[in-house]
């Protein structure tokens, strides 16, 4: 759930169109102008695997992977790989050249070393023109030059790869359990305006087996990942400033997704919401009002913003209270826009049974 990401990196893109051409940018960007764009309205048919694929008609999408490994020598890490499609106009420009197009892309690319307390971000973007970027859905294949996911196969079978200077990261995915529709069924509202939402699945169980090289150090590796895919064309409300997303896989093989969005006083929207997956994929929505997310203490970032740095979760309808802290304080990531995103620990229980686990949590809207 990362709507103001998304439309922050949007923004972000003004230059790259003007490069391109592209005189209605400005309007689309200076406006809640969403004409020629399909919205998020009504209930939609899922099938897979053609929506992991890209949805073009729609102005923006992403592919978002998540997890927590484990290397040798007891070395933990987390990782994060997103890619982002946006499309700056409705419709397809003439083909007078090759360059021209209006779909652009951009990629977060983030490791945590949790032992050496090391965070490591690189971002990359591109137009989606000559094969640099692009998203296909057969077979399944999205792409900023040589950062990749692709797919193929029942059960899912994925392969994630992405490499910086200092950072590397190659790794298989197999995907453990079934698509899980958020929201209702898929249709995910982010504020009471009809089409201020999202199409929007997990993935909440991969096994994930490769390498990571950090600098001149390569490591076997294994854990868990995690799926989020949205498409949509709207913004958040022009009350909401920004949101806290948690996705918690725990020991006795559940998960958690939640996010809670914020207004600019502070307060819970009412459209906070989240899902329950059981230990046998079946899932369940959760409203705002059955999480409880209490803020246990908080990170201050050098470079100015205060965010929440530890939680208590509570969902009393499943039973469970966890306590989630990061493996570190510092994974504040400096791209096109600041936001917190991080690997985390989940301690307590369910149904009064001592349960643990690790997950992600998102932060935006807290840089100054």
């Amino acid at each position: 759930m990362r709507y103001l990401l998304s439309i922050g990196l949007l923004f972000a893109f003004s230059a790259f169109a003007q490069e391109s051409n592209n005189s209605e940018l400005a309007d689309l960007l200076g406006s809640e102008d969403m004409s020629g764009f399909v919205r998020a309205i009504e209930p939609y048919e899922f099938s897979f695997p053609r929506d992991h694929g890209p949805h073009p008609e729609f102005r923006n999408e992403w592919w978002y992977i998540t997890g927590n490994l484990d290397g040798e020598r007891d070395r933990r890490f987390g990782f994060e790989l997103t890619i982002f499609r946006f499309s700056l106009t409705p419709d397809e420009p003439e083909k007078d050249s090759d360059w021209r197009t209006n779909q652009v892309y951009i990629a977060h690319f983030a490791v945590t070393d949790a032992d050496r307390e090391r965070f490591y971000v690189a971002e990359r973007y591109s137009r989606g023109a000559l094969g640099i970027a692009g998203a296909e859905a057969d077979p399944f294949r999205v792409w900023i030059d040589d950062w990749e996911i692709t797919g193929s196969g029942q059960p899912e079978r994925w392969q994630l790869t992405a490499a910086d200077e200092d950072f590397a990261l190659d790794l298989a995915l197999t995907a453990l359990k079934p698509p899980a529709l958020n929201g209702d069924e898929g249709l995910s509202q982010k504020s009471d305006e009809p089409g201020n939402a999202s199409y929007y699945y997990t993935i909440p169980r991969w096994q994930s087996e490769g390498t990571l090289r950090l600098g001149d150090d390569t490591f076997t590796v294994s854990g868990l990942s995690w799926l989020d895919r949205e498409w949509s064309s709207s913004a958040l409300a022009s009350d909401q400033k920004g949101w806290d997303w948690f996705a918690l896989q725990l020991s006795d093989g559940s998960e958690l997704m939640y996010y809670n969005i914020r207004k600019d006083d502070g307060s819970q929207d009412r459209n906070s919401s989240g899902t329950w997956i059981d230990a046998n994929g079946n899932y369940r929505y959760l409203s705002r009002d059955e999480v409880t997310v209490t803020v246990n203490d908080y990170w201050d970032s050098p470079e100015g913003g205060r965010y929440p740095g530890a939680w208590t979760v509570e969902v009393q309808a499943v039973g469970l209270v966890v306590d989630v802290e990061p493996v570190i304080a510092d994974q504040e990531l400096f791209t096109t826009v600041r936001y917190w995103e991080g690997a985390v620990d989940v301690e307590g229980t369910r149904n009064g049974n001592r349960v643990e686990g690790r997950g992600y949590v998102e932060l935006t809207g807290y840089a100054d």
